[in-house]
């Protein structure tokens, strides 16, 4: 399987637990972590369920690898993730040292990677994540898209 193939079924998984997260009346986020091709690791927004501000799709789906591999250092794992992460998203993605991101749709307002903030590229850092944005966008941004009109109704 090629990396483009990969890249979309990966995010694939990601888009079905963002539909989780939507049927539990959270804003539709998901999150695998991968490591040799296989999934290490899952997670979709939870914050309301939770009761807990840092309960999105990234923050779980790290939290989850750490645990499987026994290690708070993700090294040589991808993070695919339907959105761009936000600022508290790329800090754990820095700290677990995700050695490659890969999302979704953009985020404009709020996106760390490349839009409110560029912390991929930030020089005070001393990890650098690659990354790619815009696998599904439109499968992404449609969730999304659809989810907030549905709350304005």
């Amino acid at each position: 399987m090629d990396i483009v193939s990969e890249d979309e079924a990966f995010m694939r998984h990601a888009i079905r637990l963002a539909q989780r997260a939507e049927v539990e009346g959270e804003v539709p986020v998901g999150a695998v972590v991968v490591a040799d091709n296989q999934c290490l690791a899952e997670g979709w927004n939870s914050p309301i369920s939770l009761h807990d501000a840092t309960s999105h799709a990234e923050i779980m789906a790290i939290r989850k690898a750490g645990v499987q591999l026994q290690n708070y250092r993700l090294v040589n794992t991808t993070l695919y993730v339907t959105l761009e992460p936000c600022v508290m998203c790329m800090g754990a993605i820095m700290h677990a040292r995700i050695q490659r991101l890969v999302f979704g749709a953009f985020d404009p307002k709020r996106g760390a990677v490349c839009h409110a903030l560029q912390l991929a590229d930030a020089p005070f850092l001393n990890h650098k994540v690659v990354w790619q944005g815009g696998v599904l966008q439109e499968v992404c941004s449609e969730l999304l898209t659809d989810f907030f009109r549905s709350k304005r109704r």
